[in-house]
């Protein structure tokens, strides 16, 4: 399948985006992967879809994005994903059923999972060529916007602080460019992410000059790495159709990063959050316990009982 979007300068691009005060209106979650480091639970169900407390991570991530002021929620699926469409759909038997039963606290949670404003568009990834090519996939609905991309892997709490995609929707409102939101870390984990090598140009914030995908620390730039949100303009599409696909056939995002920022200007954003990578058990346990003391139903009976083990 192969789109073509019309050749533009960056200078008459980013002159569109500043005449035109862009807003951010649409987030692309790519959730196709298989989800295989947690084999069984993900045999039949989507690791979008595993819960951290009591709302799957899918939700966090779209909960961020409705905060953000977006509107226009772009699921990029595969096969056995059909529980992430279910999840965000009208549940007329259970709604029914809660009601029938005067179970008004729960129905109100099921009816608010998702405002009513809000667009859900999925689109099937026939393929699972990679990252990059889930992102081209959302091209017919995007079209020529600047848009989100969200990992629901990247559980970030921002509890102290705004959402972390609001956060990088002020940095674009402010500077009208692509944006990756960043982070530091341990020099030995580097393989793990795509590292960027920037500039600082105020606070939290810095000019990219160059982004490698899964460098060995030894060649790695520096230690802060791109961690699953990032706003693009939708010059990267043009950028993602040209990419050579690498090992397995896949099409890395980072390659069209590295290609956009050759005629636009990029920008690191160092947000304020924790970040838990629920990608890994770990990580996911992490965000489990440190959700579950911030619920206001559990969080004091959870912590004596964590105290208890001590």
């Amino acid at each position: 399948m192969t789109w073509v979007v019309p050749a533009d300068s960056s200078e008459r691009q980013q002159g569109r985006f500043e005449r035109r005060g862009e807003k951010i209106t649409t987030a692309v979650f790519p959730v196709a992967g298989m989800g295989s480091r947690f084999l069984p639970a993900t045999k039949a169900s989507p690791k979008e879809m595993m819960p951290v407390v009591d709302k799957p991570l899918i939700q966090y991530a779209v909960e961020e994005a409705v905060d953000a002021g977006i509107t226009d929620m772009v699921f990029i699926t595969g096969r056995n994903k059909r529980a992430i469409e279910d999840h965000f759909d009208k549940a007329y038997e259970l709604e029914a059923e809660l009601a029938m039963r005067g179970k008004d606290e729960l129905l109100r949670l099921v009816q608010e999972i998702i405002p009513n404003h809000i667009n859900c568009i999925f689109i099937r990834q026939p393929e699972p060529l990679g990252l990059g090519h889930a992102v081209l996939c959302a091209m017919p609905v995007v079209k020529d916007e600047p848009f989100a991309v969200i990992l629901a892997d990247d559980l970030i709490d921002g509890e102290l602080h705004p959402p972390i995609v609001r956060q990088m929707v002020d940095v674009f409102h402010q500077h009208q460019c692509s944006i990756l939101g960043v982070q530091n870390v341990p020099r030995d984990q580097t393989g793990s992410y795509g590292i960027v090598d920037a500039m600082p140009l105020g606070p939290d914030i810095e000019q990219v000059r160059a982004i490698v995908e899964k460098p060995k620390p030894e060649d790695a730039p520096s230690t802060l790495a791109v961690v699953g949100r990032y706003i693009l303009t939708p010059r990267i599409f043009h950028h993602l159709q040209r990419v050579q696909a690498g090992a397995g056939g896949e099409i890395q995002l980072t390659d069209g990063i590295a290609a956009l920022m050759q005629e636009e200007r990029m920008l690191a954003y160092r947000f304020k959050g924790t970040r838990y990578d629920c990608g890994s058990k770990l990580g996911y346990l992490q965000a489990t316990v440190a959700l579950g003391l911030q619920h206001p139903e559990l969080r004091d009976e959870f912590a004596a009982y964590l105290n208890s083990l001590k």
